[in-house]
């Protein structure tokens, strides 16, 4: 029985937690698997309940932190040694940038017959100064060498990994999108649209568009706020944005509010343009209430809001980044380049001008997200690649 050790950064809300636990569970019963990664970070909610739902028991290690700290880090390299001494592996698939660092080095050492790594997003742009850019770039090419596949998540990020970034050569690169349970967004929706729209005292006429992520740099909630406020500049006033999720720049964007008359409240009940919910972990009840998704971020892998957006059958506002070009179906958003805020805002006033739109589109949408990103295609195809690596090392 080949046995699989999957590492990932963190167990806080996201796609990737959801991913590694459809993996560790459906993968064929001929593999045994256990899950392993740090916890939340202050600002995040916990995730392990999406694991624990499935059955599993993942292993949490503390010393898994998100920044970089050299004692935390080492403790982090031994544990995971320690894990795969006592499990004994035949592959070792890490997710995310800081598991793939550290989890493929102890890998490496103690000469685990296959590594792999899934870039679930990456940072070479947009995330840091060109020094410790630099830095990321030179450790991810030398890891590459070091690693039996590597995975992207979409076809135009094995793009920016091959040729953009040169971080490994397009054979090496296998494209394997993200896959998820998207049934509870395909049901019950005009019940949790009620329900949603009552909570938020919403009136009929009143659009709701949403924004959903952790608050950090990246996500880029100034654009989104910059568009809120053209918006009722140019007199669309029937609408309620809500900011889902929680993180480092809430106070950040608070101020960005104030400075642009944007009213914003923490309350369900306020009348004001702008609520704060924080995290909503029945986030299928959220995009059920929503009538249009937005998304603003300077760097993505494959943005699992939009993903879960098209389920619920809802129009989608973003920037062009990352794997989004894969993800969108043509009929179902409008995208902008990150360095045009002048198209956002106009796409995002299109989209409240022309509510017919959003309508129409709902039953393509569901249909793409449905047939492209099913959890089920996600397990066959990971079951495929291991299934032909392990043939190579005579397994």
């Amino acid at each position: 029985m080949p046995k699989v050790l999957r590492i990932i950064n963190r167990f806080n809300i996201g796609g990737i937690t959801y991913n590694v636990s459809y993996l560790s569970k459906y993968l064929d019963q001929s593999y045994e698997t256990l899950l392993v990664g740090g916890p939340q970070e202050e600002g995040e909610d916990s995730s392990l309940y999406i694991s624990e739902s499935l059955g599993l028991k993942p292993k949490v290690l503390s010393e898994f932190q998100r920044e970089i700290n050299l004692i935390a880090d080492y403790k982090a390299y031994k544990e995971i040694k320690k894990i795969i001494r006592e499990f004994n592996p035949d592959i070792v698939h890490t997710h995310a940038s800081k598991a793939g660092a550290i989890g493929r080095l102890a890998a490496i050492h103690c000469k685990v017959p296959i590594i792999i790594h899934t870039f679930h997003g990456h940072v070479f742009h947009s995330y840091f100064g060109k020094l410790k850019t630099a830095f990321y770039k030179s450790i991810e090419r030398y890891l590459a060498k070091k690693t039996t596949a590597i995975i992207a998540i979409s076809n135009k990020q094995k793009l920016e990994l091959s040729e953009t970034f040169n971080i490994a050569p397009k054979e090496q690169i296998h494209v394997i999108p993200l896959g998820f349970d998207l049934t509870k967004f395909t049901i019950n929706k005009e019940q949790n649209r009620y329900e949603f729209r009552k909570k938020y005292n919403l009136k009929d006429n009143q659009l709701a568009i949403g924004i959903i992520g952790r608050l950090a740099p990246i996500k880029n909630h100034q654009l989104f706020i910059e568009a809120i406020a053209h918006i009722k500049k140019n007199g669309i006033s029937n609408f309620k944005a809500f900011i889902i999720g929680d993180g480092e720049t809430r106070n950040t964007i608070i101020e960005a509010c104030k400075h642009m008359n944007i009213s914003w409240s923490d309350k369900s009940d306020a009348d004001v343009d702008v609520i704060f919910t924080s995290w909503i972990t029945n986030i299928d009840w959220a995009l059920h209430g929503l009538d249009i998704v937005a998304l603003t971020s300077l760097n993505e892998g494959t943005p699992v809001s939009i993903i879960e957006a098209q389920a619920a059958g809802k129009f989608v506002v973003a920037t062009n980044v990352g794997g989004i070009e894969d993800v969108l179906h043509p009929q179902c958003g409008l995208l902008s380049e990150i360095n045009d805020s002048n198209l956002f805002f106009d796409n995002l006033k299109t989209c409240c001008l022309n509510q017919k739109n959003l309508h129409n589109s709902a039953q393509i949408s569901q249909n793409w997200a449905i047939s492209k990103f099913s959890y089920k295609r996600l397990v066959d195809d990971m079951q495929n690649l291991y299934s032909v690596l392990l043939k190579k090392h005579n397994f």
